[in-house]
C-alpha cells in the first residue's frame, strides 16, 4: 500500500525527470541523477522535503 508521502514523492520525482530532460541533459546523466534521487527518497522514507527546511 503506498503512502500520501511516497504519491507526493513520485509525483515530484517525476517533475525532476521531466525538467533534467528538458534542459536537454544526457540520458546517462539523467539516470544517475534520478537514481540518487530514489536512493534518498527511500533513505528518508520518501520525506524529502523535510530535509531542506
Amino acid at each position: 500500500m503506498r503512502t500520501p508521502t511516497a504519491d507526493y514523492f513520485e509525483r515530484q520525482y517525476q517533475t525532476h525527470l521531466k525538467h533534467l530532460k528538458l534542459k536537454g541533459l544526457q540520458p546517462k546523466t539523467v539516470e544517475a541523477y534520478a537514481r540518487a534521487i530514489r536512493r534518498i527518497g527511500n533513505y528518508f522514507d520518501y520525506q524529502i522535503d523535510a530535509l531542506i527546511r
